[in-house]
């Protein structure tokens, strides 16, 4: 089962290295790991990259096996066509199941690379039915007219603090904690 997200890492990520070090050092809350921590932050910032590459990866990977030691012999046929494009759906929201939706967004992939990004859109006041209704008739009609899509191969669930909506809620609430206490450490510390 993978490690649970921790919301203070992925808030610190967004930082910058000297902010972190003053936010999370000895001077501020004293959690800060000189080993640990910078590659965590990397991690935190480039997450959903790496994550959509280790899908990719993972897909390509798929139709091979090993046997062990004993390698079976590969043959690789030509496809009558390119290959087949896929969409994901980005769901934002809290880890708990009975959290609200915070914003969905959706990408399709043809032979390796992002071919379209449906924008993100918040879902503060629509309801189930409604965020289907615009899921299913808007989103996958559409993909469905350019591509040939009928269903997401994922369904990928990213924090709400990681949503990339310009004003989004969120994102200026820990904007906004982080500034205060940054101006408020560099008061007391020189």
């Amino acid at each position: 089962m993978a490690r649970r997200v921790t919301k203070k890492c992925v808030e610190c990520a967004g930082l910058s290295a000297k902010a972190a070090q003053l936010l999370h050092g000895k001077q501020g809350d004293g959690c800060w790991n000189e080993k640990r921590c910078p590659s965590k932050r990397s991690y935190y910032r480039n997450r959903q990259r790496l994550n959509e590459q280790r899908r990719l990866q993972y897909q390509q990977q798929g139709s091979e096996v090993a046997l062990g030691e004993e390698q079976v012999e590969k043959v690789s046929l030509p496809v009558a066509e390119a290959s087949v494009p896929y969409a994901n759906l980005y769901i934002w929201r809290e880890k708990r199941k009975d959290a609200p939706i915070h914003a969905i967004a959706a990408s399709v992939f043809q032979d390796g690379s992002k071919v379209l990004e449906v924008a993100p859109i918040h879902c503060a006041g629509y309801r189930k039915r409604q965020l289907e209704k615009y899921v299913q008739k808007d989103v996958m009609s559409y993909l469905r007219a350019r591509f040939g899509i009928t269903f997401f191969a994922d369904e990928i669930r990213l924090e709400p603090i990681e949503c990339p909506i310009p004003g989004c809620p969120w994102g200026d609430r820990f904007a906004a904690s982080q500034k205060q206490f940054l101006e408020t450490s560099e008061v007391t510390h020189g």
